[in-house]
């Protein structure tokens, strides 16, 4: 095998439909466009949507709210949930992740107030609800807010 030599496998390839070269060619006259039309036309294309002149759906339907771009979404923990450290261990983002009690470090984390703590942690997220704070404190561990 040299590279003078080399060729597709056979089945691997298929040649081009050439249309409109002639009858002789089997795609002549209409060029397999049909016969008149909108679609046979040049530049005859519909754009994604178009209902043939009825109102299209996108435009029949109310806008309704808006995505506010300066959002910040949280990734949500319970302080029951953090019962599964040892007593007197460091929380942070990456624990919660190595744990499985979030799926990612790309959100911000917010520590609920749901459940009760029996042991103390020192605990790092981004937010904390009140209950939450109150809770940790008086289980002996304390608070860290991540800027």
């Amino acid at each position: 095998m040299e590279l003078n030599n080399l060729r597709p496998s056979i089945g691997s390839t298929k040649n081009r439909k050439r249309i409109g070269r002639g009858t002789g060619s089997g795609h002549g006259k209409t060029a397999t466009k049909g016969h008149k039309g909108q679609k046979a036309r040049s530049g005859g294309s519909i754009k994604a949507g178009f209902e043939g002149g009825q109102m299209p759906l996108q435009r029949r339907l109310p806008k309704r709210g808006f995505a506010p771009l300066d959002r910040i979404q949280y990734s949500l923990v319970n302080i029951s949930q953090l019962d599964l450290f040892e007593s007197g261990a460091v929380i942070d983002v990456l624990s919660m992740v190595s744990m499985g009690l979030i799926k990612s470090d790309r959100f911000a984390v917010k520590v609920l107030g749901n459940g009760e703590i029996t042991k103390p942690f020192k605990i790092s997220a981004h937010k904390f609800s009140q209950s939450a704070k109150d809770k940790i404190i008086a289980a002996g561990g304390s608070v860290e807010e991540i800027a």
